[in-house]
Order: structure tokens, then sequence, then C-alpha cells
């Protein structure tokens, strides 16, 4: 059985202002986890970390994209003909277009949406 401490490898992209993140990030700590929090939209992700988290998901990026928010239309996102990687240069470039909360953990990760989607993390 793990200790505690191993559970201290998790991280959270949270947006304290969505109630789904922080229901996850009470959810975590109801576990007696303190993941590390990184508020995506201060400190927004590289390209390079938004495909790594892409990877974790194991999904594309419009399947990690907020798209109803402004940005998406405005950008003409939903073009069939951008590349993986103009979506997430739009990404890295816009960060509230990212899908929030996003649980990381032993290189996996999980959407939040529901909160207990991470629940499979912890085991």
């Amino acid at each position: 059985m793990p200790s505690r401490n191993h559970m201290s490898s998790i991280t959270i992209w949270h947006n304290p202002r969505c109630s789904k993140s922080r229901q996850t990030l009470q959810l975590l700590r109801d576990r007696g986890i303190e993941p590390t929090i990184v508020e995506y939209l201060k400190t927004p992700p590289s390209a390079a970390d938004l495909s790594d988290a892409l990877n974790a998901l194991g999904i594309g990026p419009r399947d990690f994209m907020r798209t109803k928010e402004p940005p998406f239309a405005e950008l003409s996102l939903a073009d069939d003909g951008l590349t993986h990687a103009e979506l997430v240069a739009a990404m890295a470039e816009n960060p509230i277009l990212i899908e929030r909360p996003v649980v990381f953990r032993a290189g996996r990760a999980v959407i939040g949406r529901p909160p207990e989607n991470v629940i499979d993390l912890l085991d």
C-alpha cells in the first residue's frame, strides 16, 4: 500500500473560479492529498506541456478544448484543416480554451468532469 507521501506527486491544473475544479481539489484534499496546484490561467502550460498532457490523457486536442469559449469560434478552431500542432498552439496562446481541471499522477492524467473521475488515478 503506497504511503500518503507517495500521493504528493499529484498535480492539478486548476481554475479557482470553476466549480468543477474546486470540487476536484476538495475531493483530493478529502482523501488527505495536497496536490501541487497550477493555476493554468496565470501560468499557462507551454505547447510541449499541452502535448504531454494530451498523451497522458490519451485524447486529441479538440477533445481537450472548451468549445464554447469565444476564442474557439474567433480562431476558427473547428476547421478540420488545422493540424494537431496548430490546435495545441492555440491552447498555449489562449489557455481559457483548456478543459479543466486536469489531474496528473505518474504519467497518467484525467479530466475532473465529473470530479469523481480522479479516483481512478488514486488507486
